[in-house]
């Protein structure tokens, strides 16, 4: 049994688009998602439709909450605050009430069994859609952040961009990277594979071409509010 875990699409439907292209090649029964699905991207419409007809278990993320009721004060620095909110009006000028009815009713976290083997599924942490807990953190830290609100043999979280694998006291804890903006540098999408087959469990983290050039171009033309930071990111896959 193979299941996929995509993450972080931010609206970029042309490497969501490759990412399950990518999928369908290697024989996986079932695709996870697991939150930021559409703000910051150029096309979050298209986005949403291609995660919904996945028909298949989503979460929310951070970004699905803002989307759905916008950017607050002390949820990111404050002088992004005020563009941060610009690129929220602008994704949900592309949408209609059912999407944002869709976006706000979504769960938080995803409890999944594959053969025997269980795994916990979120965003950022189990509490929180927002905290940060980078892949250089100490083993007890994630231990106590990620690892702790549910007894499970997998940990799968998003929400930092970065993908990893560490094994922590007989578990492992995963983190996808993201579809749609990647942050460590390989401008390329990211995703993970589990896998459980007689007793054995084997995890990969996938990294999936797709046109970035597309991507950049789209931004210019729908007029995106923060088109210039948001092509560079892509570009380099990386913030700095």
């Amino acid at each position: 049994m193979k299941a996929a875990f995509i993450s972080d699409i931010h609206g970029n439907a042309v490497a969501l688009e490759a990412v399950l292209a990518d999928i369908a090649k290697k024989d996986v029964s079932r695709v996870y998602v697991l939150g930021d699905l559409i703000f910051r991207g150029p096309e979050p419409k298209r986005a949403l439709d291609l995660v919904r007809s996945l028909q298949t278990e989503v979460i929310k993320g951070n970004a699905d909450e803002w989307v759905v009721r916008g950017v607050r004060q002390g949820e990111v620095p404050e002088q992004a605050l005020e563009l941060m909110n610009q690129e929220r009006n602008w994704t949900v000028a592309q949408l209609d009430e059912a999407d944002l009815h869709y976006l706000g009713g979504l769960p938080t976290e995803l409890h999944i069994q594959l053969g025997a083997v269980f795994i916990h599924a979120f965003h950022a942490t189990p509490f929180s859609l927002f905290e940060i807990v980078p892949p250089d953190t100490e083993d007890t830290v994630l231990e106590e952040k990620l690892m702790s609100a549910a007894e499970a043999d997998i940990y799968v979280y998003a929400h930092i961009h970065r993908p990893y694998i560490r094994y922590i006291g007989g578990k492992t804890l995963i983190n996808l990277g993201s579809v749609g903006l990647p942050f460590d540098g390989m401008p390329k999408a990211s995703y993970a594979i589990v896998e459980v087959s007689e007793g054995n469990v084997s995890t990969s983290i996938e990294r999936v071409s797709f046109s970035n050039e597309k991507v950049i171009e789209l931004y210019e033309q729908v007029q995106y509010p923060n088109s210039a930071m948001m092509a560079g990111i892509i570009q380099r896959g990386s913030i700095k």
